[in-house]
């Protein structure tokens, strides 16, 4: 790196970097670049432009709320949603951003636990009052941000994140090489999803131009990566089994020189397919030569997105790694215990906790679920099941908690039970996942009938997609007398899967 690049890197790697100074920041360091380019029309933003809008977006915030109140951000899909979050965050404000597939109950539950006294559904709300010239004071550890996801209980919950959670392991991506070569990387995630939002703030410290699709189609990806050369793509492990069977292998993707993956567990021969289509470096007059890098992150939003992470390189299967977690990013460690908290011996397979900057602070004004959830010494109890595999690498063993994974969003079975039970015809309820090959896991639901009822009567589907979330929806129904249960009445959710098999 040249001095001048150095310089740059040290402005983004103070540990006073909070989210509300981030685009000010970004602007000193990568003035009239590039920085994000969306779909049809969409934004079409440099860091100076975005940095112009962050503050007059927060000017506009500052008169409407109080520091440290919460407002929640339930505009569609889109770069505007993390912008505004940056300009809450810059007024002093806690932003809390919503999925625009959440509902409007859904939302309201938002909005009353949080005790939100505004909520935007667009900029427009806060653009017309004087910019606000310098941002609210904050230190690096206080709460920035409220991530909503459901949580065991079944409502959502909010995860009170800090900007070191946030802005602090994401600040290492300016010292990415961008000046030395072109780079553009095509999204396609929800940016109130913690990877969503990671992602884009990771790309944006190292200065690489964001195409962003804020809807996912996997024909107009595949058009946006072949059309405007991308070099890097980020996705999630159901995105690129969509990819694949929208003929990706038929595209030009050699300009591709990173794929990568979260959310869920990548599957090997899957992500080597990928590597072949892209390449290693296009070459004039010799062309694309070698394959791409896959990486895949491991991470949830209760550790404002990663904790560990792996590299696939060209020619280099997965090897002993293709079964691993990763390693443990800078800052994090991982550990594996039994139930009674002590550590279990290689190769068995234990809770997985994990330690490190970005966990959260608390579930928010949820002190029972913040318990519950995190050990006296600072451990996060992740609810995922682990062994130690080869060179003491963490091996992914699945999920304690009933938590299904959809197509890169979260389903907790529990809120799509409690919901079903609501209808007149339901005696119970439970919702366990189907293994998808295009979308991961789909919910399924099982339920008891009252006497009379049937599953054609009772009309559940329709019930479903009224009071939930599209990706909430059970795709199959059975209807069961009676529900397998252990020795303490708990259902066993691992009898119901037979069920489904024909």
């Amino acid at each position: 790196m040249t001095t001048r690049s150095i310089e740059r890197a040290a402005l983004l790697l103070k540990r006073d970097l909070t989210l509300g100074t981030l685009f000010d920041r970004l602007e000193k360091v990568h003035g009239d670049r590039k920085l994000v380019t969306e779909a049809e029309g969409g934004l079409d933003l440099t860091y100076a432009q975005a940095a112009k809008r962050v503050r007059r977006w927060s000017g506009g915030i500052a008169t409407q709320v109080d520091p440290g109140d919460v407002v929640v951000i339930a505009t569609p899909n889109g770069y505007e949603q993390l912008l505004l979050c940056a300009a809450v965050a810059r007024a002093g404000a806690l932003p809390a951003p919503v999925n625009d597939h959440m509902r409007r109950d859904e939302v309201a539950h938002v909005v009353k636990d949080s005790g939100a006294p505004l909520i935007l559904r667009s900029a427009a709300a806060v653009d017309a009052a004087s910019p606000l010239a310098t941002a609210h004071p904050a230190d690096p550890g206080d709460v920035a941000a409220l991530f909503y996801t459901s949580g065991t209980t079944g409502t959502p919950k909010g995860a009170a994140l800090t900007h070191r959670a946030l802005v602090g392991q994401v600040a290492s991506a300016a010292l990415w090489p961008t000046r030395l070569h072109r780079d553009e990387a095509v999204i396609s995630l929800p940016v109130a999803h913690i990877m969503g939002f990671a992602v884009l703030l990771g790309l944006a410290v190292a200065g690489i131009p964001a195409y962003v699709l804020p809807k996912f189609h996997p024909v107009k990806v595949l058009d946006a990566i072949e059309s405007r050369r991308a070099t890097m793509f980020v996705g999630v492990p159901a995105m690129y089994r969509m990819l694949d069977e929208a003929h990706a292998a038929e595209r030009d993707l050699t300009s591709v020189r990173v794929w990568a993956s979260g959310a869920d567990s990548m599957p090997p021969d899957l992500a080597e397919r990928f590597k072949k289509m892209g390449a290693t470096i296009t070459v004039p007059l010799l062309g694309a030569l070698g394959q791409a890098t896959f990486a895949e992150g491991y991470g949830m939003v209760e550790v404002g997105g990663g904790v560990a992470a792996k590299v696939s390189p060209p020619f280099l299967g997965a090897g002993p790694f293709g079964e691993a977690l990763g390693f443990a990013l800078p800052g994090y460690e991982m550990r594996v215990v039994g139930e009674d908290g002590g550590a279990m011996p290689g190769g068995q397979v234990g809770h997985l906790q994990v330690k490190g900057p970005g966990v959260l602070k608390a579930y928010w004004g949820d002190e029972e679920a913040t318990a519950a959830v995190l050990t006296e010494d600072g451990w996060l109890r992740t609810g995922d099941l682990a062994r130690k595999g080869p060179l003491g690498l963490l091996v992914f063993e699945g999920r304690s908690k009933h938590v299904i994974k959809h197509g890169g969003y979260s389903v907790y079975s529990l809120e799509v039970e409690q919901r079903l039970e609501q209808h007149p015809d339901v005696l119970e309820a439970a919702v366990v996942g189907l293994p998808d090959e295009r979308l991961g896991e789909v919910p399924a639901a099982v339920v008891r009938l009252v006497d009379g009822a049937t599953l054609e009567g009772s009309q559940l589907e329709a019930f479903a997609r009224e009071h939930l979330a599209d990706y909430k929806v059970p795709t199959r129904y059975v209807a069961v007398e009676e529900l397998p249960r252990t020795g303490t009445t708990k259902v066993q959710k691992t009898e119901l899967l037979a069920l489904f098999d024909h």
